[in-house]
């Protein structure tokens, strides 16, 4: 053993397959060296005390960092909205080690290799954690699209309905087929938007949605946003379910029901809505039958202006980026399951998803070693002062809930530094 290694020791190691009293060797590189069971990691410090610093989290589980793989970080353009210094500390802060930043809300949208270097210069010294960028499919940019997939992008994604900005027009069926066209060949993933606008009932236009997109799709497939049950049910009963279409929902979805959100508090107004309480608990039960893939964030912030009293002219979107694993675990234990649904659905998917399940999402031999020690059991309430991005609404502050120690202001939020990420918390149950 050369060189100078962390090893990282829980009585609660987690991965997919099991969870088992163990430790993490971290060599000088930041890559897991290897995963031990206790006997073997004590054996090696016994062996290597002078080249291993140990870091012993005792009960609190360690796991692998979270992906989320479906952020809005706005910069550059609207920045006043979000930014990479305030979303990456507020990732951080709630135990995600990778985000993934969407394509649109930013000025320019990544819809050219130029835009794409615009934004990733925005980012540069001015993140805490890694940052992927999806591409975009809008009209006319077909010819964009190699070039994109060869910079980098970890796929692209496009919208049938209206986006809600100018920039990211929405695409149709022959945008669709010039689209297919320029990445055959490249394994790329594309990502849908799944709703059509159709006078007719909303059940209705995501079944038109969906068999327009079964109709034209070709490449490797993922339907955002996927609410209601009888999506779910569609989806499944395309023969391209695994690894052809996939699918995810978000923590708002898991955690709020239609019934209580309290009337005329456009804070809660995202797209697709927040339904009823039967319709959260059926994706609970697709969920633990395994028909969804992935559970994300979906951070979408603006300022607090445009979460205006008019529900139909307030932004919609919900920022949930620093407390997405607390809300998913306090549903998640609740239903019975244990700690290996975070590393399945909050990290291994969105990296299998992203083309980074070689790099991200797990704690395995070789892979980047992002590791959080999360504690399960403890309680939190989420109030401003806490709040790690920019703008401070939030539909779970002032409930119950568990996070750890946050700059009073996002805003000014310290430069980056490298190290272990803070110690989590969960979230209770009630959400007002």
């Amino acid at each position: 053993m050369t060189g100078q290694y962390n090893l990282f020791l829980s009585k609660r190691l987690v991965t997919e397959e099991k969870i088992f009293d163990g430790g993490v060797l971290v060599n000088e590189f930041g890559k897991i060296e290897d995963v031990f069971d206790r006997y073997d990691a004590d054996n090696l410090i016994a062996e290597s005390k002078d080249k291993i610093n140990v870091i012993d989290g005792g009960d609190c589980p360690l796991l692998a960092g979270v992906v989320d793989s479906h952020v809005h970080v706005n910069e550059p353009g609207r920045t006043a909205w979000e930014g990479f210094r305030t979303a990456t500390s507020a990732a951080a802060a709630g135990g995600i080690t990778t985000i993934v930043d969407m394509p649109l809300n930013s000025i320019p949208p990544t819809t050219t290799l130029e835009n794409l270097r615009i934004k990733a210069n925005s980012a540069k010294e001015n993140v805490y954690v890694d940052v992927g960028f999806w591409g975009g499919v809008i009209v006319g940019n077909q010819d964009s699209l190699r070039d994109l997939v060869k910079a980098g992008v970890v796929g692209f994604k496009c919208f049938l309905c209206p986006s809600g900005v100018e920039e990211f027009p929405n695409v149709g069926i022959e945008d669709l087929n010039l689209a297919f066209d320029a990445l055959e060949g490249t394994g790329s993933v594309l990502a849908f938007h799944a709703e059509v606008e159709e006078e007719t009932t909303s059940g209705k236009c995501m079944k038109l949605a969906f068999e327009f997109m079964l109709f034209t799709c070709h490449q490797r497939m993922w339907c955002r946003c996927l609410v209601k049950a009888r999506e779910a049910r569609l989806a499944k009963g395309h023969d391209a379910w695994r690894g052809g279409v996939t699918a995810e929902t978000c923590h708002h979805y898991l955690t709020l029901s239609a019934d209580e959100v309290p009337r005329g508090h456009s804070e809660y107004k995202c797209a697709p809505p927040i339904r009823d309480a039967d319709n959260k608990e059926k994706l609970w039960k697709f969920l633990l039958e395994d028909k969804l893939d992935m559970v994300v964030s979906d951070h979408s912030p603006c300022t607090p202006e445009l979460k205006c009293s008019d529900n139909l002219k307030a932004w919609g979107g919900i920022s949930s980026v620093q407390f997405g694993l607390s809300l998913f675990w306090t549903q998640a234990s609740a239903r019975g399951l244990d700690l290996r649904s975070i590393t399945k659905y909050l990290s291994s998917g969105p990296a299998h998803l992203c083309g980074l399940q070689n790099r991200k999402g797990a704690l395995k031999k070789g892979l980047d070693a992002d590791l959080i020690f999360f504690d399960g059991d403890a309680d939190f309430i989420v109030t401003k002062d806490i709040i790690r991005h920019k703008n401070k609404a939030i539909q779970s502050a002032g409930s119950d809930s568990s996070a750890p120690q946050a700059s009073p202001n996002a805003e000014e939020a310290p430069k980056p530094s490298k190290g272990i990420n803070p110690r989590l918390k969960r979230t209770v149950k009630k959400l007002t």
